[in-house]
């Protein structure tokens, strides 16, 4: 059963958002066969994140768990919350699964 995860970051963080991206970036290559779909939330008016969504497809929820947990963008404190919610894939690139 795949897994939303949502994440919300710290007022004021975006210089550490920026700093950690090079090895966030690496972690989800490394990670992609995990990686339903994920990207950054961005303001309307911007370019500016202000955190993410990562469709994950694992089994548990222990599992999404320790993915977020190693996710560099954790280490350095950048998440203000993050929410974890099984997901039921309905509709993927088109094509429908219910």
């Amino acid at each position: 059963m795949p897994y939303f995860i949502e994440t919300f970051d710290k007022p004021d963080h975006q210089q550490v958002r920026l700093d950690a991206r090079p090895e966030h970036l690496a972690f989800l290559e490394a990670n992609k066969a995990l990686l339903l779909a994920c990207g950054a939330k961005l303001a309307d008016d911007s370019d500016a994140a202000s955190g993410g969504v990562y469709l994950l497809d694992v089994e548990t929820r222990a599992a999404a768990e320790e993915f977020i947990a190693k996710d560099p963008f954790t280490k350095v404190g950048l998440f203000a919350d993050v929410k974890i919610s099984r997901w039921r894939k309905a509709y993927l690139d088109g094509k429908g699964y219910v």
